[in-house]
């Protein structure tokens, strides 16, 4: 069932399990905009819960722009929702303030005890580091990448891993995209470090994900083709792709990216379910030029797969 408000577009999602219902964070802002790129600088995180993935019971926004002046005092954009060893939840978040006309991503997080009412956190914004990460007065980009933070615990290091949409320093202005990255022993203190990847073609990775799939370590994320300019494509191609990687820190094939195509999707999240299936799921981004501003009904990974050559076939139809 495709999630659509009637007030609002919605673009940009992420999912939490609280082990009873499926919790549904996303990006929105209202239709009365009537231009659906003024959204961007109206948006808010909205929220919805199911018990099934398809069936949607929409709750209060989960958080809005803050009262300024501040960093995130303009709009609240994409970010993830972990919970942390001691039950609370966190979610993570990019933020722009007015001050800066919406051009410099900063991420801050807001934390909860039932997923519902959100306060934000102690937790300084963190911010592109200028030794390894290219900075708005450079002028080469539109804006300053910093954005949809993806963390996730790493037992290996011990450490919680963020992995962040970035720019590099160096290289071709128009592909320079990288994989930013932090990191945190308890969810609150953060040290940002070099990227995780050099610039492979893409002049942004939005919306990454590094997942395990059925023993495979891939990266997921999101750059609409004519911003990928050292890459081919698909014809097809409505702008995510997917890369295997030899752990869920790279390194990452990104040269041999594929297009990792679901009709009409944009902004595509790979999600396990409680069953053990994964499923793919993102919004309804464009139909003729008109921009939709629904969230799909999520997909079997398998499905998807079906016939490509980045998994096995005997892991993609099990």
């Amino acid at each position: 069932m495709t999630f659509r408000l009637p007030d609002a577009w919605v673009w940009d999602s992420w999912l939490a399990d609280d082990g009873e219902n499926y919790h549904l964070f996303f990006l929105r802002a209202s239709r009365a905009l009537q231009n659906p790129d003024a959204r961007h600088h109206r948006a808010s995180i909205g929220h919805a819960t199911s018990v099934d993935l398809q069936d949607w019971t929409p709750l209060p926004d989960a958080l809005t722009a803050s009262d300024g002046p501040t960093w995130d005092d303009l709009a609240t954009w994409t970010g993830c929702t972990v919970r942390g060893p001691d039950g609370t939840w966190h979610l993570f978040y990019t933020g722009v303030s007015r001050e800066e006309e919406g051009l410099r991503q900063r991420i801050g997080s807001a934390v909860s005890d039932d997923l519902l009412t959100w306060t934000r956190s102690e937790m300084p914004a963190l911010e592109a580091d200028e030794q390894w990460y290219e900075k708005l007065n450079e002028g080469t980009w539109p804006d300053e990448a910093w954005r949809d933070p993806f963390v996730f615990f790493d037992e290996a290091t011990n450490l919680w891993q963020m992995l962040i949409t970035a720019r590099g320093r160096t290289g071709d202005p128009d592909q320079r995209a990288v994989v930013g990255h932090a990191v945190s022993p308890d969810l609150t203190r953060w040290e940002t470090r070099p990227p995780l990847s050099a610039p492979a073609g893409f002049g942004e990775m939005e919306v990454i994900q590094s997942r395990e799939v059925h023993g495979e370590a891939v990266l997921l994320f999101s750059c609409l083709p004519e911003k990928a300019p050292g890459i081919r494509f698909d014809s097809n191609s409505t702008g995510t792709w997917i890369a295997r990687g030899e752990s869920l820190l790279g390194s990452w094939d990104l040269r041999s990216s594929r297009s990792f195509f679901v009709p009409g999707v944009y902004a595509a999240q790979l999600f396990r379910k409680r069953d053990g299936e994964w499923v793919v799921f993102g919004f309804q981004n464009s139909v003729d030029g008109r921009f939709v501003g629904e969230i799909a009904s999520p997909v079997a990974l398998k499905d998807v797969l079906e016939g490509a050559t980045l998994f096995p076939i005997s892991t993609i139809t099990a």
